[in-house]
């Protein structure tokens, strides 16, 4: 179990650098369920000739014409379909690394697995900040200081496989606009970008994490990852918290610091079109060609 004074030395490297790594977040007995609950949502978006919507449900998918086979490349809000993740997303340790920082109440914005299948290729991003991807910022209050975003590792996550990479102390240089001209998997960024940006690349830090470890990162945090250039796959799970008094987006996570499951409906997260264009549908976007 997360201790009090691991989450703490470990907001203060997130304050600090902008990013944090906590060891251990899931001790060997969940790992194993998660690994095995990650495999079965995989397994389900593979169902799908393309990627598919249906309300906040989401499945990103790379079809068999682009590399020969079918992959499934991300997975948005699967609480919809697996009690296992609706209830990981609320797990207590969550509570603990998060409350000092977001309060006892806390909205969830984003839920979502990214693998990096062996052989897909697409599999690396553009180093980039995260508040390009809140379309709707009159939706948030003093988002900076209300949102966190956290990435726990399903399997190894090491330079070969395309772990995630920060750069330090990006965090106080404001918004840079890396990447804003076009999709971040297309491509990846040299050091003459980021040193246009006023970035040093000796600031990049591979974050080498286990299953079961957790990375946090902040909106403002220029991070990005290299191709996966090994056999293995590369999952991670990817869950955004906010304040929740400054966000009218987001499910309940927590409130007065106990856990909220998902209510009936779903509420209106990254996807605005929640209620003009609920779906199901096929989502015709060939970004990959």
């Amino acid at each position: 179990m997360l201790g009090e004074t691991q989450a703490a030395e470990a907001r203060e490297h997130y304050l600090d650098k902008g990013y944090a790594i906590v060891r251990g977040f899931l001790d060997q007995d969940e790992v194993a369920r998660l690994r095995a609950e990650t495999a079965a949502i995989y397994a389900e978006g593979l169902k799908h000739h393309g990627s598919y919507r249906d309300h906040n449900l989401y499945f990103e998918i790379l079809p068999e014409r682009i590399k020969g086979r079918r992959y499934v490349l991300q997975a948005h809000w699967v609480s919809w379909i697996s009690r296992y993740f609706e209830e990981l997303r609320r797990h207590p340790g969550y509570l603990r690394l998060l409350e000092p920082l977001l309060g006892p109440d806390i909205k969830q914005v984003a839920q979502q697995i990214h693998w990096k299948p062996p052989g897909a290729g697409l599999t690396g991003y553009r180093f980039h900040q995260d508040l390009r991807f809140r379309d709707n910022l009159a939706a948030y209050r003093d988002i900076m200081a209300s949102y966190v975003t956290t990435g726990l590792a399903i399997d190894p996550s090491t330079p070969d496989n395309g772990c995630l990479r920060v750069v330090a102390g990006s965090h106080r240089k404001g918004y840079l606009g890396l990447s804003d001209d076009g999709p971040l998997m297309k491509g990846l960024t040299g050091e003459g970008e980021l040193a246009a940006a006023g970035l040093d690349a000796r600031d990049i830090v591979d974050l080498e994490l286990e299953p079961g470890d957790l990375a946090m990162w902040s909106l403002l945090t220029v991070h990005g990852s290299l191709p996966n250039a090994s056999a293995t796959d590369r999952a991670l799970a990817i869950s955004s918290y906010v304040r929740a008094a400054n966000a009218d987006r987001g499910e309940w996570a927590f409130r007065g610091g106990q856990s909220v499951p998902l209510g009936p409906e779903p509420a209106i997260c990254k996807y605005e079109a929640l209620r003009e264009k609920p779906g199901p549908f096929y989502v015709e976007d060939a970004w990959y060609a």
